[in-house]
């Protein structure tokens, strides 16, 4: 293993959404809400949502495939694999495990990270450090979500919210500059009542009881939620780029955590930061949880609004509740190649 730390990029990335789309109008026959209601509140037009057949495994790989060919790299090549979901296909095996046989990943090892909406964020700051100390070379981090299987879907304060999909990246060593500069995470157990599935587990089996109170469903309480979202995402930011030495003038791309377009806004508007360099999607996926942030990242690069050297947060907040942050150069191998030992 190497002493020194070696700089951590993302060299790849992917996306998969269900084929089906759920949209406001559909919602409207469903429970009792309106487009307007939905558009003026959150921004979310429409979602997508897995199939009968669809788990979040089968997001997640179909993904990663895309992001390992965009890696330029083989499967074999895959050391580690973490999977940042909240809706696994089921509690064990961990849906990396899963994702790693399918994908044919023979050397990978494989686990899942749990931190709500943060949980990519989360899970790019550990399969990082193993690029960072040579552990690992090439490490793939997923985000996905079948959230649709979680929604009371009568209730509309929720069900109108979340969608499903999945996004990947590839990461592992980069140029010295280059990369990753910084990752901030913290957390505030107090507040997790604010957004808990209750039911099903250790501390409250699945009962008859359970089922008919709908606690397996996801429980919000989204006014409080809304104002801690607003602080910590732009806090969290300023901590990143305070940690790199950067001034917030010099931030010059920000993916947020796509939950509801007023807290994205809100951000924004506290970091000065003009919406043109801001990816927004949640129009279009509502919130996907844990996929939210690679989705997000794959859509803009792949729109060219990110270039190498560009100085771009990751940022999201979620159930914990947790939040965090990560600033990097941006390190873009289809224009640069790099060879793993050079450097």
């Amino acid at each position: 293993m190497s002493e020194r730390v070696l700089p951590v990029g993302i060299l790849g990335t992917g996306i998969y959404v269900p084929e089906r789309v759920l949209t406001n109008r559909d919602l409207e026959r469903m429970v009792d809400t309106s487009d307007e209601w939905i558009r003026t509140r959150t921004g979310i037009r429409e979602r997508h949502i897995v199939a009968d057949h669809e788990a979040a495994s089968d997001l997640a790989i179909l993904a990663a495939r895309q992001a390992i060919q965009d890696a330029g790299i083989s499967v074999e090549e895959i050391d580690l694999i973490v999977v940042a979901t909240n809706s696994p296909d089921m509690l064990f095996p961990a849906t990396a495990c899963l994702v790693q046989h399918a994908l044919g990943a023979k050397k990978a090892g494989a686990f899942d990270v749990q931190a709500g909406c943060t949980g990519f964020i989360y899970a790019l700051a550990c399969g990082g450090q193993f690029v960072a100390t040579g552990a690992a070379k090439a490490v793939l981090v997923i985000g996905t979500e079948a959230l649709s299987r979680l929604v009371n879907w009568q209730d509309r304060n929720t069900c109108v919210l979340f969608g499903d999909g999945a996004g990947a990246v590839v990461i592992g060593p980069v140029p010295e500059g280059y990369g990753i500069l910084a990752t901030r995470l913290g957390s505030e157990g107090a507040g997790g009542p604010l957004l808990s599935l209750p039911a099903g587990l250790s501390r409250c089996p699945a009962s008859p009881e359970t089922v008919a109170n709908n606690q397996h469903f996801i429980h919000m309480h989204g006014r409080e939620v809304f104002k801690f979202a607003v602080k910590v995402m732009e806090e969290s930011c300023l901590e990143v780029l305070q940690a790199a030495g950067l001034a917030p003038e010099q931030l010059d791309f920000l993916i947020p955590h796509q939950a509801n377009i007023r807290i994205i806004e809100a951000a924004a508007k506290r970091l000065d930061l003009p919406l043109e360099r801001v990816w927004i999607n949640v129009d279009r996926y509502g919130n996907t949880s844990a996929a939210s942030i690679p989705v997000a990242l794959h859509e803009a690069l792949q729109a060219g609004r990110i270039r190498d050297g560009d100085h771009v947060v990751l940022v999201a907040f979620g159930a914990g509740l947790t939040w965090g942050a990560t600033l990097l150069r941006w390190y873009d191998h289809h224009q640069q190649p790099f060879e793993k030992g050079d450097g």
